[in-house]
């Protein structure tokens, strides 16, 4: 098999003695929050609990505002609740606390993520202003006295969409590129559909978060080099541990040859270290993400988190068998089916035609 592997140590060389420096703080203060969880889940005294609990609050607040700190130095990290107008804070914290909430099922699950990424790619391009404006005509519904139309006038936002490829970390990847492909293409007035470029890669979960692997399987992998050259990059992956997979395949893309425009990456949830990791290690690279997490547990899952996105987007796959990608668009179900049937076109037929 053909594979290009990126170690945890090579991520690390990318930080900077400050970054390190802020992450070691972070650790230290979660090393306390860990101890408020414990009491909370152990002491039966509510007096206890709520004195637990206010702590805990005070500790998140502090590491907020320490996140807050570091995003603002640094421009290619784009946080929602850092950069948008404090009446919009609360619908982000709402949101994710449904997705973190361990009760939230499949479908509700599903939706939640719908919602994520539509307020993501607004904070990507809603805040485009111009005097450059597009019209669209609509044919209504309404025939009398004759055909009905409605003019809308939008923001042309064409030249920043519409040299987009989308550019997909398999399996719980998936969903959320589509969902970005899809937005575009209704912002677009063209109706620009992205190509998709479909990355395999995955991590080995048999080692820690400081000597993890990061392996993408170039035989299980379907793009066209030739459709990402100059372009701009969109990753969408709802949760950004380490920023290992990213960094891993853009590495490979330029060690092809590959200069793209810009890369954009779009998570519901990105862990500090992970973000840091992503823009310093590539340029011309912005982060944007829903919410930002502290820290990485050892075995690199984000905490609090909210577990495995994947398998709470596509269900778990076989004990025996994992689902190939168009086994995996098939469990989506016609609704989905139906309503990016643009994008699934376009996935199918790069899957289909193998093309690399």
């Amino acid at each position: 098999m053909s594979k290009v592997i990126l170690k945890a140590e090579d991520l690390d060389g990318y930080l900077n003695a400050e970054d390190k420096e802020s992450i070691a703080g972070m650790d230290r203060i979660y090393r306390e929050v860990l101890s408020g969880f414990s009491i909370l889940s152990t002491s039966r005294l509510e007096k206890e609990k709520k004195r637990e609990e206010e702590n805990i609050i005070r500790l998140f607040n502090e590491m907020g505002a320490m996140m807050q700190d570091i995003c603002r130095n640094e421009p290619g990290l784009q946080v929602y609740s850092f950069v948008t107008p404090q009446e919009s804070h609360p619908e982000a914290s709402r949101l994710i606390a449904k997705l973190r909430d361990m009760r939230t099922e499949n479908e509700e699950f599903v939706y939640y993520i719908q919602r994520a990424y539509e307020m993501l790619f607004k904070l990507a391009y809603g805040g485009t202003t111009g005097s450059n404006k597009n019209y669209l005509i609509v044919k209504t519904p309404v025939t009398l006295p004759v055909q009905n139309y409605a003019a809308h006038k939008i923001t042309n936002i064409d030249d920043k969409i519409e040299n987009t490829v989308m550019c997909v970390m398999l399996r719980g990847a998936l969903l959320p590129s589509m969902i970005m492909s899809k937005e575009i293409q209704e912002y677009s007035s063209h109706g620009y559909v992205t190509p998709f470029a479909l990355f395999r890669i995955r991590r080995d979960d048999t080692k820690h978060e400081n000597d993890m692997e990061y392996i993408l399987d170039l035989d299980r992998s379907f793009f066209n080099l030739a459709q990402l050259d100059g372009k701009d990059l969109i990753f969408a992956d709802p949760m950004n541990a380490t920023g290992g997979s990213l960094v891993t395949v853009i590495k490979y893309l330029q060690s092809e040859g590959i200069k793209p425009k810009s890369i954009q990456f779009f998570n519901v949830i990105s862990a500090l270290k992970g973000a840091l990791r992503a823009v310093r290690a590539l340029e011309n690279c912005t982060v944007y993400t829903l919410w930002m997490d502290p820290v990485l547990n050892e075995t690199a899952y984000i905490m609090p988190g909210l577990g495995d996105a994947g398998d709470r987007i596509n269900g778990k796959d076989p004990e025996v068998h994992s689902r190939n990608i168009i086994q995996l668009i098939a469990d989506y179900g016609s609704s989905i089916a139906r309503l990016y049937r643009a994008q699934l076109r376009e996935i199918e037929d790069m899957v289909l035609n193998t093309k690399r």
